[in-house]
């Protein structure tokens, strides 16, 4: 079921953030999903820290809407932080916004969404696992909107948002945060490549990381106690306000600077 050790340190990680963050309506058209605030830095700058010292050395951002916050951010940590852009982002999908890095990734990658708020130990959790391709996964949040996992023999199956069009074997809630070796990256772009003959729409979980499992399986990694939210709406923005972050500043800390200060 793959369970080598990936052959280098992943020291990369490729981050989607192309979406226009319509769910949010005034605050989503002010800022990028990941330019939100819990503390003094935009969420994906907490990211972008925790992704440091887990030792990640170089993160690609794709953008799309209101691509020149990312930029300014990429000027601002210039040598660890590179931007693509999707120009195709408001007709396109989570899967095609992937492909347009293909030309930046030039090995094993982190792989995670820009709207999520994570304690660090997610990461850890993926990179010391043996396996060169990996699922994160956590305990149910309850925070609506969630995406289900189907597993296999402790691999990646299928999943979805509607429960019961999955199997009996649910392994967990999706993160948004995975580790794929450079061969399954492959599989998601040929996958890809074959969709966006026809269209740009696909989303990188099901119609990537699905399909590519069918060639080279992915395992799933269940971390029951995980604390993480995603921010898709205003109920996940207050439930991150309120419950997520809170406690995340007492587990698992970043530099004062990055947090105090509220949302905006």
């Amino acid at each position: 079921m793959g369970t080598r050790p990936t052959a280098e340190p992943v020291r990369q990680a490729l981050i989607l953030a192309a979406g226009m963050g319509v769910r949010l309506k005034e605050l989503g058209t002010a800022v990028p999903k990941g330019f939100l605030r819990l503390g003094a830095r935009p969420i994906v700058e907490e990211s972008i820290a925790r992704l440091t010292r887990a030792g990640i050395e170089r993160v690609v951002i794709v953008t799309g809407h209101q691509r020149e916050f990312y930029e300014e951010l990429a000027r601002a940590h210039a040598g660890l932080v590179t931007t693509v852009h999707n120009a195709h982002y408001a007709e396109s999908g989570s899967l095609y916004s992937l492909c347009c890095a293909r030309e930046q990734l030039d090995g094993d990658l982190l792989l995670l969404e820009s709207d999520i708020v994570y304690e660090g130990r997610a990461l850890g959790a993926l990179l010391e696992h043996p396996a060169p391709d990996v699922l994160l996964l956590s305990a149910p949040t309850r925070a609506g909107d969630e995406v289900w996992v189907e597993a296999r023999a402790g691999a990646l199956h299928d999943m979805s948002k509607d429960r019961t069009r999955l199997g009996p074997e649910i392994a967990g809630e999706l993160v948004g945060i995975a580790k794929l070796s450079r061969p399954f990256l492959g599989e998601v772009l040929a996958v890809g490549e074959r969709m966006f003959r026809t269209g740009y729409k696909g989303d990188y979980e099901v119609h990537g990381l699905v399909q590519a499992s069918r060639v080279r399986p992915m395992t799933c990694l269940l971390v029951p106690d995980l604390l993480w939210g995603e921010i898709d709406d205003a109920r996940h923005l207050e439930r991150a306000q309120t419950t997520v972050y809170p406690r995340l500043v007492e587990l698992d800390p970043l530099p004062a600077d990055a947090r105090a200060g509220r949302a905006r």
